[in-house]
């Protein structure tokens, strides 16, 4: 919930191109320069600060939370205002936002890109106007594979913990490859994605051994196409019992997971294990019997404040952007995801 003191309002910033919801905490910007993206300003400002937190997908419940925390960790520095974009899935958009940014005079960008190729000019742009640039989320790389600044997770890690945590409730339930398919559903071209889905099955094969066939579903990363596109898998094995279900986000797992029980498979024969935690909960707080039985809680809320905070501390202190903050994460389930710190809405 936002707080009294802080006011939301929908932005039309036509003037320079953007269009955002802006979360206003402060005043404008300070106008500060510095030499390169993300290099440390000669000299640190106690004024007010704009910084634009540019995201892909602002829809989904995780970045809603990222927004949060950014708001959040800007009212706590006091003097600061975030402008929240919604990049949606365009890479063009995501461009043309940063322009827009560069020509609203904001003292700092932070980014969530829809493709990491666009990674090289997006940082081109934001060092040719002197303002620091930080990746969340998704890392980026400028022309000559130096990477961006980064605030967010390490997408094989989290992928190693979805498929460790498949392959223990795999085993407990004394499954086999004979009667099982695992349904891996991601964008596939996009890096963060590939990442988590190896590192699942990676770790899925290294703890069981004779590990199930795998299905691959590309989708845009929605949970609609992820349900949509599963439709056709399944129809497809008709003779298969038991289905292992992970994917790039929480909303591919229960999208396909959704599709598996309207087609008449029992919970009971479905392990999905979230990557999220914020749409498998759902389930759990309506006490539901459900496949979707675990997932990776990753907080959005977490990685805003953490990149806010790396950039004000930059831009208020001369303090160097950190080369990577890796936040944490820890798996839940219908049992532990409250006391966990889980927030389901």
């Amino acid at each position: 919930m936002i707080t009294s003191n802080k006011r939301v309002r929908w932005a039309s910033l036509a003037a320079v191109g953007l269009t955002s919801l802006a979360l206003t905490l402060g005043a404008c910007s300070s106008g500060m320069e510095t030499s390169d993206a993300g290099a440390a300003p000669s000299g640190g400002s106690d004024g007010p600060l704009t910084i634009a937190y540019l995201q892909k997908q602002g829809d989904q419940q995780y970045f809603i939370d990222e927004a949060q925390g950014a708001v959040d960790a800007a009212d706590a520095a006091g003097d600061v205002s975030v402008n929240v974009v919604d990049l949606g899935t365009d890479a063009n958009k995501a461009i043309s936002e940063v322009e827009a940014a560069i020509a609203q005079g904001v003292d700092g960008i932070i980014i969530v890109v829809p493709d990491t190729q666009i990674g090289p000019q997006v940082i081109q742009l934001a060092k040719d106007a002197g303002i620091p640039i930080m990746a969340s989320d998704d890392p980026i790389s400028d022309g000559a594979g130096e990477p961006a600044a980064f605030t967010g997770f390490d997408g094989t890690s989290m992928g190693e913990k979805v498929g460790a945590e498949a392959a223990r409730l795999y085993q407990e339930g004394g499954w086999t490859a004979a009667d099982t398919r695992i349904l891996s559903a991601y964008r596939q071209d996009q890096q963060n994605c590939v990442e988590r889905v190896d590192g699942a099955a990676a770790s899925f094969s290294e703890a069981v051994g004779d590990a199930p066939e795998t299905i691959d579903i590309g989708t845009d990363n929605s949970a609609t196409d992820a349900q949509d596109k599963a439709g056709a898998v399944i129809t497809a094995n008709p003779d298969v019992t038991n289905w292992v279900v992970w994917g790039c986000n929480d909303e591919n797992e229960t999208g396909v997971v959704t599709a598996l029980q309207n087609a008449g498979v029992s919970p009971d024969n479905i392990i999905g294990v979230g990557l999220g935690a914020y749409l498998t909960c759902k389930d759990w707080k309506a006490g539901q019997n459900t496949g979707n039985k675990a997932a990776l809680f990753i907080s959005g809320v977490e990685v805003g404040k953490a990149a806010v905070n790396s950039m004000v501390d930059l831009l208020r202190n001369g303090t160097a952007l950190p080369p990577a903050t890796v936040a944490d994460t820890t798996i839940v389930d219908a049992d532990n995801w409250e006391a966990k710190g889980v927030v389901c809405t």
